[in-house]
């Protein structure tokens, strides 16, 4: 039991409780504009083209009387419209976080193929052995290494 508290405390203390804390906060103000985006802008939209059908009143009942059970389609058809908006909304987010992450690899890539040289402190070929500006012989640590493991 200990192990596990431990393993608990860890675990919140990292962060990771507290961004999922943050990111269901989030998600709930979202829901509510999102929830209002489509009521209030979207379906009244809509209505426009469906013959002012309010959708919230959609419905087919089952049975007569005042206690008849009802099938909300319009209600449905509101929460799939919900679902689409927040799809499109989550794909454009998605797709903009992995344009960001390639570019940091790309840079990352980019930094990797240069190094210093110690002498002249100019740019120069990562896979160099001599300078080309001031011709001194670099040490080539990937060489040694290699022969080190030999």
């Amino acid at each position: 039991m200990k192990k596990i508290l431990g393993e608990f405390k860890t675990f919140a203390l990292k962060g990771n409780m507290l961004d999922l804390a943050v990111g269901m906060i989030i998600g709930s103000a979202f829901t509510g504009i999102v929830g209002s985006l489509v009521n209030d802008i979207f379906m009244p939209l809509l209505s426009i083209f469906t013959g002012k059908i309010n959708f919230d009143n959609l419905l087919i009942v089952l049975g007569s009387g005042d206690n008849a059970a009802t099938i909300n389609y319009g209600t449905f058809l509101t929460q799939v419209v919900n679902f689409l908006v927040v799809s499109f909304v989550l794909f454009l987010l998605i797709r903009q976080m992995n344009k960001l992450q390639r570019l940091h690899a790309k840079e990352e890539v980019k930094e990797e193929t240069e190094k210093e040289c110690p002498f002249c402190k100019t740019k120069i070929s990562i896979h160099a052995t001599r300078c080309p500006h001031c011709t001194s012989v670099l040490e080539d640590t990937t060489i040694a290494s290699v022969n080190a493991e030999k």
